[in-house]
């Protein structure tokens, strides 16, 4: 199972997929559609049979509309328990194959906009940035926390027109040994 929730971290659709259901606790297809009119039909509902044939999506409810029948997906796993099942194993491998994964999902981002013939870099507000700190461990999640408190209000936007599906992603890395 582990395996296949990689997967998901990896593949940029799946990944927003699968954090789409995990905010929401449960969805339709037309409402990930609507949220993501990047992500062809066809390749939506695609890696949602995929996700609910590993095991990682559940279909909860099925309603009749317009003589179709509509599902609900859910997560089937606990994401926050296979974390902590992480964390508690405390196994470098582990953490190492996770880290990686978690960069290539971001590479991914990355090289599909780099790969589009009109990019802006300036004028889409794309970059990144490394910033050595020194930092206690008190003063370090103090940071966290505020930055938090900035970035989470804004993953319950809703799409608009002026509005721009960014990913931010946040890497606090192991001390260094000096």
């Amino acid at each position: 199972m582990e395996n296949k929730i990689m997967d998901c971290v990896t593949n940029p659709i799946k990944c927003k997929l699968l954090l789409e259901i995990s905010l929401r606790g449960k969805t339709t297809a037309k409402h990930l559609t609507e949220t993501y009119h990047d992500i062809p039909q066809a390749t939506l509902y695609r890696y949602l049979k995929r996700m609910t044939a590993d095991g990682i999506l559940e279909i909860v409810e099925h309603n009749q509309v317009r003589g179709a029948v509509e599902k609900t997906y859910s997560l089937a796993v606990d994401l926050q328990s296979i974390s902590t099942e992480l964390l508690d194993s405390n196994s470098g491998e582990a953490y190492m194959q996770l880290f990686t994964q978690y960069m290539l999902g971001f590479l991914k981002l990355f090289q599909d906009y780099c790969n589009k013939p009109d990019i802006n870099i300036k004028e889409d507000q794309s970059g990144f940035s490394l910033i050595p700190i020194y930092a206690t461990d008190e003063e370090l999640l103090a940071a966290m926390t505020e930055v938090s408190k900035i970035i989470v209000p804004l993953k319950d936007n809703k799409p608009a027109k002026d509005r721009k599906l960014r990913t931010i992603g946040m890497i606090t890395s192991p001390p260094e040994q000096i």
